[in-house]
Order: C-alpha cells, then sequence, then structure tokens
C-alpha cells in the first residue's frame, strides 16, 4: 500500500454545519449553482461560508481539459454556458450576502472564445447587483491569447488569480498538454502589465514530488512576474482511481510553516502556507479585502 494512502491526523477535519452553512448551502441550490467549496469537499467550507466567503464554478460541470490533480468531469465539446446564469448568479450571491465571493470555471477549449464573453458578463452582473461585494476571478489561461485575458479584467474583477499550480518539472505530470508552466506566467505578467493595481494571486499544490529547490524557483519566477499573492496547500488525490495522481507526500504543518516564511522572504505581500490551504482561502481574502478597502480610502 502506498504510505500516503491513509490520511495523517492533522488532515482531519470535522464535517461543515451550522446556520450560515445551511443558508448558504440553500440559497446555492435553490438556483442550480455549484459552489467549488461543496463539490471538492474543501477542509475550509466552514471556516469560510462561516465568515461570508465562497467560490462559485461557471460555465457547466465539464472540462474540456484532464489535469490529473483535479475531479472535474472531462469532455471533449460539453454543452454551451446556460445564457441565464450570469443573472442568477448574480442574484444568489445578493441572496447570500456574501462579502467576498470567487469566480473560477472550467476550461472551455471547443468556445471561439473559449468562454472569455461569458465569464466577462458574470462578472460584470455580479458586480452590477452585489457593488460591495468584493470579487476574485480565478481564470483560466485562454491557451495565452492576452486579448481574452483582457476582456476579463475589463468586467472589473477586483482580484484576478491564476494558479501555476505545481513546480515547472512537474507540470507535464500534473496538468493537461494544453496548459502550461511558462503560460500560466505570461498570463500573470499581462495580467500585471494590463492593470498594474489589480491584485494578482497564484497557488502551488504540494506533496506531488517537488523538491525545496524547485519551490524556491517557482517562488521566485511568480515574484519575478509581479504575482502579488501565493497560496501554498497540500495536495489531496480527489479518487482513488481513474487519472488522479496519488500523494507523493504529506507535509507536516511545520513544515508548511517553514515554506510560508520562505515565501514571505521572498516579498510577496501575503502569503498563506498550511495543510489545509487552497486557492481560495479566506485567510488571504480577508488580507485582500483589506487592501482594497485601504486603495479605495
Amino acid at each position: 500500500m502506498n504510505s500516503a494512502a491513509r490520511l495523517p491526523e492533522w488532515l482531519k477535519v470535522r464535517l461543515p454545519g451550522g446556520p450560515a452553512y445551511e443558508r448558504l448551502k440553500r440559497a446555492s441550490r435553490q438556483r442550480g449553482l455549484a459552489t467549488v467549496c461543496e463539490q471538492a469537499r474543501c477542509p475550509n467550507l466552514a471556516e469560510c461560508w462561516g465568515g461570508g466567503t465562497a467560490t462559485f464554478m461557471v460555465m457547466g460541470p465539464s472540462c474540456t481539459r484532464g489535469c490529473r490533480f483535479c475531479s472535474v468531469a472531462s469532455q471533449a465539446q460539453p454543452p454551451p454556458p446556460a445564457e441565464d446564469e450570469p443573472a442568477l448568479l448574480a442574484q444568489t450571491l445578493a441572496e447570500m450576502r456574501l462579502e467576498y465571493a470567487v469566480l473560477t470555471t472550467v476550461c472551455r477549449d471547443d468556445l471561439p472564445d473559449q468562454g472569455a464573453g461569458h465569464l466577462a458578463r458574470c462578472i460584470a452582473a455580479v458586480k452590477a447587483e452585489c457593488p460591495r461585494m468584493r470579487l476574485e476571478m480565478l481564470a483560466q489561461d485562454f491557451r495565452g491569447e492576452k486579448a481574452l485575458l483582457e476582456r476579463i479584467m475589463d468586467a472589473g474583477p477586483d482580484v484576478l488569480a491564476h494558479n501555476v499550480e505545481c513546480v515547472e518539472r512537474l507540470t507535464p505530470v500534473v496538468r493537461d498538454s494544453r496548459a502550461g508552466y511558462r503560460q500560466s506566467l505570461e498570463v500573470l505578467e499581462h495580467a500585471k502589465r494590463y492593470r498594474p493595481a489589480l491584485p494578482t494571486k497564484s497557488s502551488i499544490m504540494l506533496g506531488l514530488g517537488e523538491t525545496q529547490a524547485e519551490l524556491r524557483g517557482a517562488l521566485l519566477d511568480l515574484r519575478a512576474v509581479g504575482c502579488d499573492i501565493v497560496t501554498m496547500g497540500q495536495y489531496l488525490r480527489p479518487s482513488g482511481r481513474g487519472r488522479n495522481l496519488p500523494v507523493a507526500r504529506f507535509l507536516p504543518p511545520e513544515e508548511f510553516e517553514r515554506l510560508g516564511s520562505m515565501a514571505r522572504g521572498l516579498g510577496f505581500a501575503f502569503v498563506a502556507s498550511g495543510p489545509f490551504v487552497r486557492s481560495s482561502y479566506r485567510a488571504a481574502e480577508l488580507f485582500l479585502s483589506g487592501r482594497l478597502e485601504a486603495h479605495a480610502s
């Protein structure tokens, strides 16, 4: 048996519950919207929902790519995005009374604009309906087409995130062949060049077989393209079968603390590092909210 097959004690959490959790779950399901929080069985769900943050996945449940860390179903030509999704999303977020929301998306390589127009409409609808709520867009790479990325940023998100996911050496194994480590860096670099004041954010999964030297190199690469925020968390295999990669190693909390200190020393505005940290993570979102408020005043 793989030594990483059983979860260590520090990766065991209680099931979510409570009034805030039930209210948000009810509001999202009434309109048929999918929260990544639930679908990915995020260990931080109770903390985030209880504190007024949530992450939604738009453009349907199927992705045209097949990254080996991901549990989302892969399909060459999924159904077209729902025309009423922007309005439904905006109405749901208004009802949920969130302070901070993250929109993420499947990749839609089958669409002429890879879904950029639909995503822009989702962002614009949410900002119009919830003008005080902070909105982060966790964007795909659009195969490096900068005009599509600009369309997303022109719609008005408060934060632009795009994940490199892992260190460069592991990228061909972990991510779909249409993705790329350097391509992801170029996305973040162009976002900062196009809108310098827009905070940028990325995330790295650990426990896939990377070395500390490789991780440091990835962090330096992110800083070189102006990335402001980085999150680092433990990779957990979504299922024990299929395309998903096994966990190479479970990092203990104290190692995450050391790696977080290393990242902070490289000059990021904020670093979140821990076994339960995910791309959307409340500590990072609270920091970003404070930074955005300070900038607005």
